[in-house]
Order: C-alpha cells, then sequence, then structure tokens
C-alpha cells in the first residue's frame, strides 16, 4: 500500500517512515527539503498519485499567531483538496492532548481550526491527539529559565516518548478510520515541574526547579491538572516506556 506521510523528515515523521517502510509498505516521505511542500503545493500531487493513506505530522516552522495559523489552514486545504483529487481514501493527522482547553495560546487555535477543517473534509479521518514527548523536557526548561532559574507550575502531565508515539500511528494508520479524535499518552503522570527537576537529576544540570503556579507552559498559557493529560471522554492508547527508563537510557547513551 503506498502512503504518503507528510511531514517526513521530522521526529516522528522518520520513525513513522521508517516504521512503515519495514513492514513492507511503499511509504513517501513528504518535506520541503525533499520537494514536496504542502504550504505551496510543491510536488504534492505527483506525490498523492496511487497514494491509498495520508499522514500529517507536519510542524508549523514558525510559532507566531498568524504565522501559525495561515501554515496550518493553509497546508491542511492543499492537502485534502489533492487528496480528494488523487483518490486517497484515509487521512491520519497527528494534533495534541488538551487541545480545545488551551485555546488562549495562538499554537493550539492553529491546531483547533487543522482538526475541524479535517473533520469537516469527506475524507474519512483519525485524529491522533498525542500528549508530550519525552524529548522536549528540555526545552520546556529552557522556556521558562531566567539565569539559572526555572519556574514551572505543577500541573499534571503524562509524557511519552517519540517511539511509543510512532508505533501508534502505524497501528492507526493501518487500521480503519474512525472519523473521530483518538489519545494516546505515556503510562505514567507527573507534575510539570518534577517532569523537569527528574531531567536535571538525571543530565546533572545546575539550574533551579520553582514551583510557581502562575507560570506559563511554554511562556504563553496557563495550565491546570486538567489542560495536558487524557480526560476521558475519548479512546486512549497508553504506551509502555517509561519517563526514567528513558531518561536512564538517554544519559548512558550520551
Amino acid at each position: 500500500m503506498k502512503i504518503v506521510v507528510i511531514g517526513g523528515s521530522g521526529l516522528i515523521g522518520t520513525k513513522l517512515v521508517n516504521n512503515l517502510r519495514q513492514l513492507g509498505h511503499e511509504v513517501v516521505a513528504a518535506s520541503p527539503s525533499l520537494g514536496i511542500n504542502a504550504v505551496t503545493g510543491e510536488g504534492l500531487a505527483e506525490a498523492l498519485t496511487g497514494a491509498k493513506v495520508v499522514v500529517d505530522v507536519v510542524n508549523s516552522p514558525s510559532f507566531e499567531d498568524k504565522a501559525v495559523l495561515e501554515f496550518f489552514e493553509t497546508s491542511t486545504r492543499n492537502l485534502l483538496a489533492a487528496e480528494a483529487t488523487a483518490g486517497v481514501s484515509y487521512h491520519v493527522a497527528l494534533s495534541i492532548v488538551g487541545t480545545e482547553r488551551l485555546l488562549q495560546s495562538g499554537y493550539f487555535r492553529a491546531k483547533m481550526a487543522q482538526e475541524e477543517l479535517i473533520q469537516n473534509s469527506k475524507i474519512p479521518y483519525t485524529i491522533v491527539r498525542a500528549t508530550q514527548f519525552f524529548e522536549f523536557v528540555g526545552g520546556i526548561a529552557d522556556v521558562a529559565t531566567e539565569g539559572e532559574t526555572v519556574r514551572l507550575p505543577s500541573a499534571l502531565m503524562q509524557p511519552i516518548v517519540s517511539d511509543d508515539v510512532a508505533a501508534a500511528l502505524v497501528d492507526f494508520t493501518l487500521g480503519a478510520p474512525v472519523n473521530s479524535i483518538v489519545e494516546v499518552a505515556g503510562p505514567d503522570q507527573i507534575r510539570m515541574d518534577e517532569f523537569v527537576r527528574q531531567y536535571f537529576s538525571a543530565t546533572q544540570d545546575k539550574r533551579q526547579v520553582f514551583t510557581d503556579a502562575k507560570a506559563l507552559y511554554y511562556g504563553s498559557v496557563e495550565v491546570n491538572d486538567q489542560s495536558l493529560v487524557p480526560n476521558g471522554d475519548r479512546p486512549v492508547r497508553i504506551a509502555t516506556t517509561h519517563f526514567q527508563d528513558w531518561l536512564s537510557r538517554s544519559t548512558s547513551q550520551g
């Protein structure tokens, strides 16, 4: 089966492409660096010719409110139109757990707009919302850093390793469309400030984490214990990799 992965050279896309190819599928890794651009339409029609499934795991190069909204709206509209012309029968998209609860952020408003375009199209779909990735713990810390101090809220998270996200996407891609939203999350809940403390401990980072209820997630959005975890109103797939196990492997390899 021919499958096109939009964002095929990114963190999730690279893993997904490799996993699907190992299963014997014909997979096109699509990204601007590879001559296929969902925003401009460059190479899109050719890439989708004969494809049965399109998986969109692309991310915006800019998080500025207007730019990120234009990116997701334009790329998604172009994709859905090209899929309809090519006869693609299934659209899978990666999104974020808690999107509808974080709409004070322009980035999450853009993700919601993307989801709504997919839901309103005539192409069968599955939207896979994932929780925060283990790999982004350093970025969360850096955004919240002032000097040697990191201020973070104690909001609950249920982070997941990118390998487990890619594995879940394989199963949803090869399964039947659910025409709804499903969620994937890590096996353990942890508070955001403790998430970073454990990372600092494992990496011997000397910065100090202070718990601040008013601190913003990624410097832009208020969060609470319900914001970043599955809330039980959708099907949830729980992954198996624990944060401490990933930390141990990452630091031993580093």
